[in-house]
């Protein structure tokens, strides 16, 4: 039942993106052109969509069910820089990982290129925060990285 009511919620998320406009690269940087040809519609797309989260969250929260969250809430470093290589990333292509995923499903082109890319960069990351957390666990009087939580 739980898979069926996954692939039930991508599938209505994946239609909710179409519908929008937010697989269309081109709407997306009118979005962001603020300056130029500026495009608000999509700004509606997220307000609808934050509406529903607060309800979906407000509603998980009356039923004892809460939200996953992967690590600390604290702003470092490295949640800056993924924030602004994210942004970029959206800027120039236009295209953000669900668009891209629904835009992979469809056979377009640029989503594939750019679902290839965004893989890359996971495990990239992945790696980089491996071979991080083996160097502070060399330093003594640290805490060793197998026993500190996962940020992913």
């Amino acid at each position: 039942m739980k898979l069926w009511c996954s692939l039930l919620s991508g599938l209505l998320f994946g239609a909710g993106l179409i519908i929008s406009g937010m697989t269309d690269p081109g709407k997306v940087q009118a979005f962001l052109d603020v300056a130029g040809a500026w495009d608000p519609s999509l700004g509606f797309v997220m307000l609808g969509a934050i509406a529903v989260a607060g309800i979906a969250f407000r509603l998980g929260a009356r039923w004892g069910i809460t939200a996953h969250q992967t690590g600390g809430l604290g702003i470092d470093a490295s949640l800056v820089i993924g924030s602004l290589l994210f942004g970029v990333g959206w800027g120039v292509a236009g295209i953000c990982p669900g668009p891209a995923l629904v835009g992979l499903g469809a056979g377009l082109l640029p989503a594939s290129v750019f679902v290839i890319c965004m893989l890359f960069g996971m495990e990239a990351q992945a790696w980089l925060a491996e071979s991080g957390a083996r160097n502070e666990s060399d330093t003594p009087g640290q805490t060793p990285a197998s026993d500190r939580p996962e940020a992913f």
